[in-house]
């Protein structure tokens, strides 16, 4: 064989022994599937046209913590489950609770947050509403695909559960007049209107919350690998700070057990 033909062989196998191993070397990218409407879990950031927030900042530790790099995919709530079963996203970092239903279709981390529904009605309606039992009759509205809207109707107290895509539709409405009330996770609800978003909102504070849940992280069912590396990665997390550390400069005071 000819030098120049040693040389060329030398290159190609070379050529092929990267294109084998530089897959396995280069860090794993897992899209996260994350919603653009709830601040201050996670939100559209219009000034850097990005995904922001808790669950977002917490994605991101997570994926520093345990190797690998994180590609946050914008999405409706209602669609987060479908898109992680379709494997169209690899985890779901959003304000979703874990409950029994989603339970049975997906897995979830330890617990992040606790918290439960928030009440808001117009703010020229001053009355002191502690319960649902002092909306019985009227219509009020909820948001797509949360546990809020089965829990609702459930009750039978309502003349109608509207149901909504984003929550702040469900604050327009509200501030418009055309709502009776609202139901929708608490502390984006006060986030919003801590903003000065929807001035002629009131967010009631003398509510008493009835479907308390806890935000978790989703995976799919056959990720029990993922799944254990996130939870390790939240419980370091949570140990050294930055769980807390997160939640306050989103304006929040961490909770979770």
């Amino acid at each position: 064989m000819s030098f120049q033909r040693l040389v060329q062989a030398a290159v190609a196998a070379l050529a092929l022994a990267l294109a084998l191993t530089t897959p396995s070397g280069a860090q794993q990218v897992l899209k996260v599937g994350s919603t653009p409407t709830g601040i201050p879990f996670t939100f559209l950031d219009t000034k850097t046209n990005s995904i922001q927030g808790i669950m977002v900042d917490l994605a991101t530790e997570i994926g520093k913590d345990a190797g690998f790099a994180v590609q946050i995919e914008p999405m409706q709530f209602s669609a987060l489950i479908p898109s992680l079963t379709a494997n169209k996203i690899d985890i779901i970092a959003a304000a979703m609770f874990a409950t029994a239903a989603r339970k049975e279709v997906i897995d979830f981390s330890d617990p992040v947050y606790t918290y439960g529904e928030g009440l808001v009605v117009p703010k020229a309606d001053t009355k002191a509403y502690a319960s649902q039992e002092d909306l019985k009759g009227t219509v009020v509205g909820a948001q797509v695909g949360t546990a809020f809207v089965d829990a609702l109707k459930k009750t039978g107290l309502f003349s109608e559960v509207k149901v909504y895509d984003t929550i702040p539709d469900i604050l327009r409405d509200v501030n418009a007049g055309r709502l009776k009330a609202g139901f929708a996770d608490y502390p984006i609800l006060a986030y919003n209107l801590q903003q000065g978003n929807f001035a002629d909102v009131r967010l009631v504070d003398g509510y008493k919350p009835v479907t308390v849940g806890t935000v978790a992280i989703g995976v799919r069912k056959s990720d029990t690998e993922l799944l254990a590396k996130i939870n390790a990665s939240l419980a370091k997390l949570k140990a050294n700070g930055t769980i807390a550390r997160i939640l306050e400069k989103w304006g929040q005071k961490a909770n979770a057990s």
